[in-house]
């Protein structure tokens, strides 16, 4: 599955659903981001379960807002609508990878529990 443009208008709708949704926060002037962009999409394509979003925070300046990025690259993962990881900083290939098989590994039950969410 390739990448995933997201926007004010989608963004709710793709990271709320079960599974697994990482968020590439990214611009078209950031270095580290235009160099981090194949590995996100070589990643993408060993995952197809996996959605990878991108959100351009040029464009999508209330999305930059309401998760405050105030670096990009900033990776996020979000599982079944929770946010479960957001660090700034471009990932290595092994790395992406590996946090996608934590995010996989997690109880969402526990998770949930945490964070004060009910069923």
């Amino acid at each position: 599955m390739a990448t995933v443009e997201l926007t004010t208008d989608n963004f709710d709708e793709i990271t709320s659903g079960d599974g697994i949704t990482l968020v590439d926060f990214w611009a078209s002037w950031c270095g580290p981001c235009v160099r981090f962009a194949p590995i996100y999409e070589s990643v993408s394509e060993k995952h197809p379960d996996v959605t990878f979003g991108k959100v351009d925070t040029e464009a999508q300046l209330e999305l930059q807002a309401r998760y405050d990025i105030r670096s990009i690259p900033t990776i996020m993962a979000i599982r079944d609508g929770v946010i479960v990881f957001a660090q700034p900083g471009a990932l290595p290939e092994q790395m992406l990878e590996s946090l996608i098989t934590q995010v996989r590994a997690l109880d969402m039950d526990q998770v949930k529990a945490q964070a004060g969410h009910t069923h």
